[in-house]
C-alpha cells in the first residue's frame, strides 16, 4: 500500500535573465544570476505508538500529506500496538489499531493477553503560520471499549535548524505542547472538567460512542521536541500525562519510574523508518513505520506509446475530394471492420461492434476495454486507431464503451479536432472541450457486428487468501489456496460463471466457535472453512438497458461460500448525473458448510433501496436502506476517496434495529475498506485489482448477502464524471 511521500520543496531555482538590446544597437547578454540551493524535500511527519503524527506516545498538531496512508507497529512493556492511519483530507486523519497488553496472571476480561480494537479520528482547527503554530484536536479509542480513550487539543510549532557540521541541507526543530483528558490526563493533572469519568470496564464490548466522556474529568499537560537532524535522523524527547496505571498494576510488566521518554528514529528509505526509545525510566521500546501515498507509486507506468494520430492531407479534407462508394460496399466496410479490429486488438481493446451509416461522415465504434483502468485512456487509443484508419469523408468519431453487454456512453469528438489537437500546449482541455459525452443509443441495425465474440468461454487459475481478524487467542487467521475460475457467454449481457476453491493452508478452521444470539448468517465462518474442495460460486447473470438511464441485472444460482439464490435490481444513472438510484431484491438460502450443492434450513428475503452521490475531490457517498440477512431492518453509511489513479479507500457502519446487546461485541457493524489497483504496484496497464475488508468485530447484524456483478461499479466507469477525472489520459 502506498508511499509515504508527501514534502514540500524548501528550495526554488531561479530563471537565467535573457538576452537584452541595450539602446545602441549593441547586443549584451545578462550576466546568469545565482542559483539558489536546490534542497532534498524533508520527510512526512513521524508517527507515535498509536500510529498519528506525534512525538513517542503524545500526539503533536502535524498532518501527513493529503491521501497518505500509513501502517505501523510498536512494541514496548508487554504492549503491542498495530496501526493503520489514513489522512482522509488535508485537515483530517483517522486511524484504527489492534492492540494486545500482557498482564502476567493479572487477567483483563478473562485473558492473560488483552486484544483490544479500536478507531482514532484527528481535524487540524488551523494551519502553522508564520508566528502561530498549528493546532490540533482528536478523540483516541472514541468507539472501542475504552481502554485507551482519549481527547487532546495540542500545538506545533516549527524551526529551521543549522545543517551538521555546517555543511549540506538545515533540519527542522518542531516544539509541541498539548492537554490531555482521559488516559491522556490521568498523570500531572492540572485540573478538573465536568468532574469525574469513568474509568475502563474490563468485558465491555465496546463499539458505542462515549460523547458524554469526552473532554471530561482531569486534564493534564504534556510536551515535547523533535529534531528532524536531516532527511535520514531523527530525535525525539517528550513528557507524557499517560500514567499507564492499568498496565503498572499487572506485576512484572513494567514500571512507570519516569514521565521523560526518548527515542531516536532513522529513515531507512522514502517509505520506512524505525525508531528504539527509552521510555517511563524503565523500558525499551522500537517501532517499524511504513507510509505510502497513492499519488507516489513504487515505480512509473510503462505503457506503450500510443500510435500518433494520422492527420488527413489538406487535399483529402476537402469535402469536394471525398469519396463515399466506400459507405455503400459491405465488403469495403467489413473489410474496414476487421482491420480496425485488429488495429483495437494491439491496443488491449475488442471491437464490438462498428457502425458506418450511408454518408460515410460519421462511425461509431463500441469497444471492450480488457487492459486500461481508466475508460478515457480506452476512448483516447479506441479514436487515435479509427482516425488512422477509416477514410477521409469520416469526421465524426462516436466512440461506445461496453461492459458486460452494456453501452455505458457514447464519447463524440471530431477528428478534426484530434488532428489539430494532439501537439497543442493544452490539449486536454482543448479537446475536451469540444467532446461530448452522451447516452449511447440502441445498436443499429445496419452495424457490423463482430463474429469472433459469442459464444465465448474464458478461464483463470490465480491464488487467493481468505483472512479472518481478531480472534482473541490469534489475531490474525489466513487460509491459502487456489481459484480456478470459468465464465461462459454466450450472448451479449449474458453470463454464466463459477469457481472452484482449493486451500492448501490455514487455520481459519481453528478460530473460536459463534456466540451469536442472532441467526448465524457470518459468524459461522469457521464451519465454513473445513473443508479444503469448495464450490465458491456458480450463476447465471443477464444485464441489459431497460429504458432511458435505466439499467438491469438478474442472477440466479450459487452467490457466494455461504448463501445461493435469486437475485434483482434496477439502477437508475442518467450518463452526466452524480446521483444515482437503485434497488436490489434477493431470496436467498444459506449453504451447507461443504459448499457444495446442498443447503441448510436457514433463507431469507432481503433487499435495500440505495443511493449514491459522486463529491468533488473524488469521494463517494452511499446510502443503502433496507432488510438484512439477519432479518434485521436498518442502514448502511458509506464514504469512500477515489484517486486518479485507481486507488479508493473508505469506512462504513450499519445501524439497524438489532440491540446492542444482541448485535455483541462491537455494538454495530463498522469497518474500512481498501482497493488497489495492481497497475500501481507492477507499473504494468491492467484492470485487476486488490481488495480487503476489515471490521474490527466480524458479527452478524448489518449483513448483506454477496452478489456478483452489481450495477453501480460497471455503470458509472463510463459515465461523464468518472471520464472528466481521468481527461488527461484521452493523449496517453
Amino acid at each position: 500500500m502506498p508511499s509515504a511521500l508527501g514534502s514540500v520543496l524548501l528550495g526554488a531555482a531561479l530563471l537565467v535573465g535573457p538576452a537584452s538590446t541595450p539602446a545602441g544597437g549593441q547586443t549584451a547578454l545578462t550576466a546568469p544570476k545565482p542559483q539558489a540551493p536546490r534542497f532534498k524535500p524533508l520527510p512526512a511527519p513521524s508517527l507515535n505508538f498509536y500510529g498519528s503524527p506525534g512525538l513517542i506516545d503524545m500526539p503533536s498538531a502535524e498532518m501527513l500529506p493529503d491521501g497518505q496512508f500509513a501502517t505501523t507497529y510498536s512494541w514496548f512493556g508487554g504492549q503491542s500496538r498495530y496501526n493503520l492511519t489514513f489522512q482522509a483530507t488535508p485537515w483530517l486523519s483517522a486511524s484504527f489499531r489492534y492492540n494486545g497488553i500482557k498482564t502476567n496472571g493479572a487477567q483483563i476480561a478473562g485473558f492473560d493477553t488483552y486484544y483490544d480494537r479500536g478507531f482514532d479520528v484527528r481535524a487540524r482547527l488551523w494551519r502553522e503560520g508564520r508566528y502561530r503554530p498549528a493546532v490540533t484536536i482528536g478523540l483516541q479509542d472514541f468507539a472501542g471499549t475504552g481502554i485507551y480513550a482519549s481527547e487532546y487539543i495540542v500545538a506545533t510549532k516549527r524551526f529551521a535548524t543549522p545543517p551538521l557540521g555546517g555543511r549540506g541541507q538545515g533540519g527542522q526543530l518542531k516544539v509541541t505542547a498539548g492537554l490531555g483528558w482521559g488516559r491522556l490526563g490521568s498523570h500531572g493533572s492540572i485540573g478538573s472538567i465536568s468532574g469525574n469519568r469513568p474509568a475502563f470496564v474490563p468485558g465491555d464490548t465496546g463499539g458505542e460512542l462515549s460523547y458524554d466522556q469526552w473532554f471530561r474529568g482531569d486534564v493534564a499537560p504534556f510536551a515535547g521536541i523533535e529534531w528532524q537532524a536531516n532527511d535520514r535522523w531523527g530525535f525525539k524527547a517528550e513528557y507524557s500525562s499517560d500514567a499507564y496505571a492499568l498496565e503498572t498494576g499487572a506485576p512484572n510488566v513494567f514500571e512507570r519510574k519516569s514521565s521523560f521518554n526518548f527515542g531516536a528514529e532513522y529513515r531507512l528509505s522514502p517509505r520506512t523508518r524505525l525508531g528504539a526509545y527509552y521510555l517511563y525510566g524503565s523500558e525499551f521500546g522500537i517501532t517499524a513505520q511504513i507510509q505510502l501515498n497513492p499519488k507516489d507509486p513504487p515505480q512509473p507506468m510503462a505503457v506503450p506509446a500510443p500510435v500518433p494520430v494520422a492527420p488527413r492531407s489538406a487535399w483529402a479534407t476537402e469535402e469536394r475530394h471525398w469519396s463515399r462508394d466506400w459507405a455503400q460496399s459491405r465488403k469495403a466496410r467489413t473489410t474496414l471492420r476487421d482491420a480496425l479490429a485488429e488495429a483495437l486488438k494491439q491496443e488491449g481493446l475488442i471491437l464490438e461492434a462498428i457502425t458506418l451509416p450511408a454518408g460515410g461522415s460519421s462511425a461509431e465504434l463500441r469497444y471492450r476495454n480488457t487492459r486500461y483502468r481508466s475508460q478515457t485512456q480506452a476512448v483516447g487509443r479506441a479514436a487515435r486507431a479509427m482516425a488512422r484508419l477509416l477514410p477521409p469523408s469520416v469526421e465524426t468519431l462516436k466512440i461506445v464503451p461496453m461492459r458486460g453487454g452494456l453501452a455505458l456512453s457514447q464519447v463524440v469528438l471530431r477528428r478534426s479536432d484530434l488532428e489539430a489537437l494532439e501537439f497543442d500546449a493544452d490539449a486536454t482541455e482543448a479537446l475536451w472541450a469540444v467532446t461530448a459525452v452522451q447516452e449511447a443509443p440502441a445498436l443499429a441495425q445496419d452495424a457490423l457486428v463482430s463474429e469472433e465474440l459469442y459464444p465465448a468461454f474464458t478461464t483463470s487459475f490465480s491464488p487467493y487468501t481468505a483472512p479472518s481478524y481478531f480472534d482473541p487467542a490469534l489475531p490474525f487467521r489466513l487460509d491459502i489456496g487456489v481459484d480456478l475460475k470459468a465464465s461462459y457467454a454466450p450472448a451479449p449481457g449474458w453470463r454464466i460463471a463459477g469457481a472452484i476453491r482449493q486451500r492448501f493452508w490455514g487455520n481459519v478452521a481453528d478460530g473460536r466457535p459463534s456466540n451469536s444470539v442472532l441467526p448465524r448468517v457470518r459468524t459461522d465462518q469457521r464451519e465454513y472453512a473445513q473443508f479444503g474442495t469448495t464450490l465458491e460460486n456458480l450463476y447465471v447473470a443477464r444485464q441489459w438497458r431497460m429504458g432511458q438511464d435505466l439499467y438491469a441485472r438478474s442472477t440466479a444460482g450459487l452467490f457466494e461460500s455461504m448463501f445461493g439464490g435469486v437475485s434483482g435490481e434496477l439502477l437508475w444513472k442518467p450518463v452526466s448525473s452524480r446521483l444515482a438510484l437503485g434497488i436490489e431484491a434477493n431470496y436467498v438460502v444459506q449453504r451447507d458448510y461443504d459448499q457444495r450443492f446442498s443447503f441448510r434450513d436457514y433463507k431469507t428475503f432481503t433487499g435495500h433501496a440505495s443511493a449514491y452521490y459522486q463529491l468533488d475531490n473524488g469521494y463517494h457517498v452511499q446510502i443503502d436502506a433496507g432488510r438484512y440477512l439477519a432479518g434485521d431492518y436498518g442502514a448502511t453509511f458509506s464514504l469512500d476517496r477515489e484517486f486518479a489513479n485507481g486507488w479508493r479507500v473508505g469506512g462504513f457502519f450499519t445501524l439497524t434495529d438489532v440491540s446492542s446487546e444482541d448485535f455483541g461485541e462491537g455494538s454495530f457493524d463498522k469497518g474500512f475498506r481498501i482497493s488497489i489497483p495492481l497497475d500501481w504496484l507492477l507499473g504494468k496497464p491492467g484492470r485487476n485489482r486488490f481488495n480487503t475488508v476489515v471490521r474490527p468485530t466480524q458479527r452478524d447484524g448489518g449483513q448483506r448477502v454477496e452478489v456478483p456483478g452489481r450495477l453501480y461499479e460497471q455503470v458509472r466507469e463510463g459515465h461523464r464524471n468518472r471520464l472528466n477525472s481521468q481527461r488527461a489520459r484521452i493523449w496517453e
